[in-house]
């Protein structure tokens, strides 16, 4: 099992993910995307990681926005699986852009 992130540690880790905002329960961030269609390929690419990684997020569609949420469920909280994965959606989104 993953070990969880103190308090300081997401806040930290969260400094150098300008985009995700939360605290040791979970993490989360919104991307606004051009299109539907645009939209959906950033999920299916970040499936494609998350399969990778074996570590999945909760993802919300609304039309062109996306929200993101991390957290290790099986930790009970934010863990570095976490942080990597957020990092790996930014990158995402970035290219999307």
């Amino acid at each position: 099992m993953a070990d969880l992130l103190t308090a300081d540690a997401v806040r930290e880790e969260l400094s150098r993910l300008p985009d995700w905002s939360g605290d040791p329960t979970g993490i989360g961030r919104t991307a606004q995307l051009g299109s539907f269609p645009a939209a959906i390929a950033v999920v299916d690419r970040v499936a494609t990681v998350a399969e990778e990684l074996d570590h999945h997020p909760d993802i919300d569609i609304r039309w062109r926005t996306l929200t993101f949420r991390c957290v290790t469920h099986s930790a009970g909280g934010v863990t570095h699986r976490d942080i990597e994965l957020a990092g790996r959606i930014d990158d995402i989104v970035r290219s999307a852009a």
